[in-house]
């Protein structure tokens, strides 16, 4: 040992000094190997066992944790590739229908069928030709006061998820408004708005990712642009 190590008695060293030593020569014990392997470690829970077992140990532990990283991020990978795929096809189904009638309808087919949704409600400002109100759909003039409590969300385009304050729930789901524990809200400026309601309080959260509802949404105005 080169440094101030060499100027003291070995009695006289600290473990303090043993330590922040170690600490600067993380190396020095591949020099001594039997000093590696003789060293004990005490453990949280259990026995004492040797660095080197200890060290196993450890490189177990996050091997495990990678493991678990890697298995949630193939999960997502996989999940958002089902997404891309479902969100390309209801823009092919949009995009193939003769009327604006039927393009809302296929919306709201695909939403209850392909993105699994419990309860599916589209909201519209305008009358549509072969169309009336009904379980999944009404006409709500823009001026509504009803249409107050989403006047920030229509103003800004932005999915949201979670739950939802009452009144939205009862503009959105009438009847069936106890039924829907959260909700994915599409607002559609100068369109409407698109729900889908799930009983599953966990199913849409707040900060979970809306980019395919917003792809969705850019999807459906185009394509009833197409009807004036």
């Amino acid at each position: 040992m080169s440094d101030r190590f060499a100027d003291k008695p070995a009695d006289a060293l600290g473990a303090h000094e043993v330590a922040n030593w170690l600490r600067r020569h993380p190396r020095f014990l591949q020099q001594f190997p039997d000093l590696a392997m003789s060293l004990v470690v005490p453990r949280e829970e259990g026995s004492a066992s040797s660095l080197a077992s200890y060290q196993l140990e450890v490189l177990r532990d996050k091997n495990r944790e990678l493991s678990r990283r890697l298995q949630e991020l193939f999960g997502n990978a996989q999940e958002n590739e089902r997404l891309a795929v479902r969100t390309h096809q209801l823009t092919l189904a949009l995009l193939r229908q003769d009327s604006a009638a039927d393009t809302l309808r296929a919306m709201a087919a695909s939403l209850a069928e392909d993105f699994n949704g419990d309860l599916v409600r589209l909201v519209i400002f305008k009358p549509v030709e072969g169309l009336s109100d009904s379980d999944w759909l009404q006409q709500v003039d823009e001026t509504d006061p009803r249409l107050q409590p989403f006047r920030d969300a229509l103003a800004s385009g932005e999915p949201l998820c979670g739950r939802l304050q009452p009144e939205k729930h009862a503009l959105l789901y009438g009847d069936r408004a106890g039924d829907v524990q959260s909700t994915a809200l599409l607002p559609l400026p100068g369109t409407g708005l698109i729900a889908v309601g799930s009983r599953d309080a966990n199913r849409f959260f707040p900060g979970m990712g809306t980019l395919f509802l917003r792809m969705m949404g850019e999807s459906l105005a185009v394509a009833l642009k197409r009807f004036g």
